[in-house]
């Protein structure tokens, strides 16, 4: 990655000798601008950052478990947060909705700080998230599913629901009318009356993103998306991550140990270890840096990568 003028440039695939094709994100003229802190956002984003974390952590007992975390996510940038297994990374995401309290520092949403609020608060203010476990209502339908997410938008009372009063029967209506048209982001229409639960894996982590944008967020946060799926899947899911952002108009802050996944389709990535941020910033920046290469691989191993040029072909 180069320097120029005080910004921050991708390198295109080729000049980093990789045949992967360029990511849609640097087609469209995307690069990282500074900011007073140490954090990179896309130009695009310039003073529009929809995230920020500030010196956030928490502890468990005696274990740092996340220390002095400082990031912040453009308001439609696509970020990653990468690292080693038990680096931390779902605990970030636990104390980005609220799971966890946060033992200190503070998360600023939309320029709103969320100190204090809970879990429901936080969904209600933007922020949606998929799990690394898959958590549908197996016994539900899928529409019935995407609808539970809409459950944050509900216009009518409770006694408009008991006696079926007009204004109930026209938001079921918009409900479902809504869910069929998040579910056509993935090509889901035709299943809206199967079971949940009898869906293809594949299938299940899509209808769990779906549910996610029912909620209508500003921040999707999305936990190992591609975890179990083939490769003709999850070239399908990045293009989709992509349609979700470029259609909503959404951030999206995705955590995965899919490398081709996450350098193919993130603007800007941070890498945590041990709780704490070692490296910020492009896919062709973190592939080539050191700390990062030894904490995925080990002293040794990646001085002798380094030595051989291999640096750049961590997984």
């Amino acid at each position: 990655m180069a320097r120029e003028e005080g910004t921050y440039r991708a390198q295109s695939a080729a000049a980093t000798g990789q045949d992967r094709k360029r990511p849609q994100a640097e087609e469209r003229g995307s690069r990282l601008v500074p900011l007073p802190t140490d954090s990179l956002i896309p130009e695009r984003d310039a003073g529009q950052t929809i995230l920020e974390c500030r010196h956030l952590g928490i502890d468990f007992g005696g274990l740092h478990a996340v220390e002095d975390f400082n990031f912040m996510v453009g308001k439609t940038e696509i970020a990653g947060l990468i690292g080693p297994n038990g680096a931390g990374k779902t605990t970030v995401f636990n104390l980005l909705t609220k799971v966890y309290q946060p033992t200190r520092g503070a998360i600023i949403l939309d320029g709103i700080d969320t100190a204090n609020m809970t879990t429901p608060q936080v969904s209600q203010a933007g922020i949606a998230r998929t799990f690394q476990n898959i958590r549908l209502f197996d016994s539900l339908t899928v529409e019935d599913n995407v609808k539970i997410g809409l459950h944050n938008q509900v216009d009518c009372g409770m006694w408009s629901g008991i006696f079926r009063l007009p204004k109930y029967w026209l938001a079921e209506k918009e409900f479902h009318d809504r869910a069929l048209e998040l579910l056509d982001v993935f090509n889901m229409a035709d299943q809206a009356g199967v079971l949940a639960g009898s869906l293809p894996y594949g299938a299940q982590r899509r209808l769990e993103i779906v549910r996610a944008l029912a909620t209508s967020p500003k921040l999707l946060l999305l936990d190992e998306p591609a975890a179990g799926m083939n490769p003709s899947e999850t070239a399908e899911l990045m293009e989709n991550i992509r349609k979700i952002r470029d259609e909503f108009q959404i951030a999206i802050m995705l955590i995965e140990h899919d490398m081709d996944l996450v350098m193919g389709i993130c603007e800007g990535i941070a890498v945590l270890n041990f709780g704490k941020i070692i490296a910020k910033g492009t896919p062709s920046d973190i592939q080539s840096n050191p700390q990062v290469i030894e904490a995925y691989l080990g002293t040794q191993e990646a001085e002798d990568n380094a030595l051989q040029g291999k640096g750049r072909r961590f997984q």
